[in-house]
């Protein structure tokens, strides 16, 4: 079911969940990271570094940037595709999984107090 929400309710929500996971998650993502994040996350894989700069309409040195500090952080892993060894693929783990579980329950939670 759609939730309905006013454009103000909405950005509303989009800054509670915000000032939340500034407090409670030192990792301090950035825009883009998080929208990276998702597209791994949330679109059936395989996914590579040309194929999530075409899909955000940026270079892949921005990908690529992108990926070395969630990587660091040990959100994604990035793997040589065995079949095309000029392509890298990029895995999800465990721990990306658990903050994007965490960052759902709190755009939920945040939503529950409007």
């Amino acid at each position: 079911m759609p939730v309905e929400l006013t454009p103000t309710q909405a950005l509303g929500l989009w800054h509670a969940v915000s000032l939340e996971l500034v407090r409670v998650d030192s990792r301090d993502l950035t825009l883009r990271q998080v929208a990276v994040l998702l597209e791994i996350y949330l679109v059936p894989p395989p996914h590579t570094v040309r194929g999530l700069a075409a899909t955000l309409g940026v270079t892949k040195p921005v990908i690529t940037r992108a990926l070395d500090t969630m990587g660091a952080l040990g959100l994604v892993d990035r793997v040589r595709d065995e079949r095309d060894r000029r392509n890298v693929i990029i895995k999800r783990t465990v721990e990306g999984a658990l903050y994007l579980e965490k960052l759902g329950d709190l755009v939920i939670n945040q939503g529950r107090k409007l």
